[in-house]
């Protein structure tokens, strides 16, 4: 799992080694004014003074070769979107989270291989050492902290500190999975290593980015953002739909960074994006590591490397990363054999960067590019799958079921009721939200899986929740007999 590997070491010479003269220009490409249209076009539902939009740019052999805003920054003092504006990345910023780490490494101030326990003492032993190199390529099992907050019963308004979310992740008694075994997607992986870089180096994340990633590259418009508090100039405001039409400003007040919380510019990424060709940052021993798939325990490699995916786009090569949070969406794609990148930065929840940047790389790369398939919806097989899965329940079953149960790892109570033959299910302060029964002691609430289990007298007397990137949370029973 810890050694690079020969594709990787293929992969990164073939993309270092092809130069302009193989590149798009002798490949027959229209002159960037027959282009123009064809990529504004993608963009035409928000190229509007009156909606939120995007920030696109495009990279060539390292240089922006369109580059321009659709839509708009800010509603509120009609701001419209430029290249030079400022975007919250969500996951798209873990590559720098990685970078930071990587440098760290690079400086021998830790290694990647390094039990996490050696700086976050509070995390439990788990009977396996988890490494950050499990952190990074999401094998560590640990439980994803946003869920486990959302699970508590937190609204998505609801602040809360670094501190809660290291007490609340050591909390867990358990992972997701036997550490190393499986990947599954978790921020607190990359919110851990913000924690670890801090505690390792005496810098925080935001610090460390900056003196050895931001300022020696140029990038004088990205930080890590961890004070919400804090102006930024020519900031875009993140937007969701409104009900009824129209849209509310989406932002939020949570300060953690790491899994995500850069805030950047499409003019800055090209900058990062020429790094990955010319390094002036960590040199090819850092570009080997950042692009080092993991590898499982049974010996499956990943897709995943170091906050970058591997993938393959209509049959080229690819690394990508998307990102998403609160009003924003963001996609950077990178086809390292022809020199070409897509930056795609949104200020609107609807919006499908990843998607929009495919779209362009289409007018780009239509020669180099295999036919689209064709893909089998599954959405009505999967509806009447689940309808198949439900089960009727009396009132006096489902009254069973009521009561009040505690998890001990999320310090919290879920409250059962009955409410006009339904069953209700009351989180902290948040509306009730309703059990629906799918099968024999087990419901759905809100995407997750609730499975009941019963004493020696057949009463529900626990149940355990699996929730996407949060699984295994038990609740006992606590209000008596």
């Amino acid at each position: 799992m810890r050694n690079a590997g020969v594709a990787i070491a293929s992969f990164f010479v073939t993309w270092t080694a092809i130069g302009t003269a193989a590149g798009l220009a002798q490949q027959g490409e229209p002159d960037s004014a027959a282009i123009a249209p064809r990529v504004d076009s993608v963009f035409s539902e928000y190229d509007r003074t009156n909606s939120p939009g995007c920030a696109l740019g495009v990279i060539r052999d390292g240089e922006l070769i369109y580059a321009r805003g659709y839509g708009m920054a800010n509603l509120d003092l009609g701001v419209a979107i430029t290249r030079a504006s400022v975007f919250r990345i969500g996951s798209t910023s873990k590559q720098f989270t990685a970078a930071s780490v990587v440098l760290a490494a690079q400086n021998g101030e830790m290694s990647l291989d390094d039990d996490i326990r050696e700086y976050l003492p509070e995390v439990p032993e788990y009977g396996r050492t988890i490494t950050i190199r499990d952190l990074l390529h999401h094998t560590s099992g640990i439980r994803d902290y946003l869920g486990l907050m959302r699970l508590t019963g937190l609204r998505g308004d609801d602040w809360f500190t670094d501190d809660e979310v290291v007490g609340m992740v050591a909390r867990q008694r358990a992972t997701n999975f036997e550490p190393g075994s499986e990947y599954l997607y978790s921020n607190s992986g990359y919110f851990f290593i913000s924690q670890i870089i801090k505690r390792a180096t005496g810098m925080t994340l935001r610090e460390y980015a900056q003196q050895h990633i931001f300022r020696p590259l140029g990038m004088t418009h990205t930080h890590f953002h961890d004070d919400h508090n804090e102006i930024v100039l020519n900031r875009a405001s993140g937007y969701a739909p409104a009900a009824g039409g129209g849209f509310r400003i989406s932002m939020t007040t949570l300060d953690m960074v790491g899994d995500g919380g850069v805030f950047t510019t499409v003019e800055d990424l090209l900058l990062w994006d020429r790094n990955f060709y010319e390094p002036r940052v960590g040199g090819e021993e850092f570009l080997r590591t950042m692009l080092q798939r993991g590898v499982l325990t049974g010996g499956e490699t990943l897709d995943y490397a170091l906050g970058l995916r591997h993938a393959s786009y209509r049959g080229l090569p690819a690394v990508r990363h998307s990102g998403a949070f609160v009003g924003f969406r963001a996609e950077i794609i990178r086809f390292p054999e022809q020199r070409f990148s897509v930056i795609c930065l949104c200020n609107l929840a609807t919006a499908s960067p990843s998607r929009l940047a495919e779209r362009v790389a289409d007018v780009y790369l239509a020669d180099l590019l295999e036919p689209v398939e064709e893909r089998e919806e599954a959405g009505g097989r999967r509806r009447e799958s689940e309808a198949a899965e439900a089960l009727e329940y009396s009132v006096d079953e489902l009254v069973a079921f009521a009561g009040t149960y505690h998890s001990e790892e999320l310090d919290s109570d879920y409250r059962i009721s009955l409410e006009e033959g339904e069953l209700m299910v009351q989180r902290g302060r948040g509306e009730p939200i309703s059990l629906r029964p799918t099968g024999a002691d087990e419901f759905r609430v809100e995407g997750a899986r609730v499975k009941f289990e019963r004493d020696d007298r057949g009463r529900p007397a626990s149940f355990v929740l699996d929730a996407g990137r949060v699984r295994g949370i038990r609740f006992v029973r606590v209000d008596g007999e």
